[in-house]
């Protein structure tokens, strides 16, 4: 079951969510899919991107609008943290379409 890796570390790009093993953000991949470019054309011009990475980003995304939307219903409390230490999260890419 390969899984891939999405890093918070405030060392590393200010702490904004990354590609692990890159400083690719998560907000530059959706941002460019947002633009119209194909998951292909952005593998293309970040070689250290992998499909799976990228697949990751979206589905960390969506995991976080998803937190979000709780919390904003009120079924989850959220409260505000500071970003002092490495975080990490693992994304199941298999249950991800490609």
């Amino acid at each position: 079951m390969p899984q891939q890796r999405i890093d918070s570390d405030p060392k590393v790009m200010m702490g904004k969510p990354v590609v692990g093993g890159t400083r690719i953000t998560v907000e530059l991949i959706l941002d460019k899919l947002a633009a119209g470019e194909t998951v292909e054309q952005i593998l293309s011009a970040h070689p250290r991107l992998t499909a799976e990475g990228a697949r990751a980003a979206i589905a960390f995304a969506a995991a976080a609008l998803r937190a979000g939307n709780k919390a904003a219903n009120g079924t989850e409390s959220c409260s505000p943290q500071t970003r002092t230490s490495v975080s990490s999260f693992f994304v199941n890419v298999d249950s991800i379409q490609g």
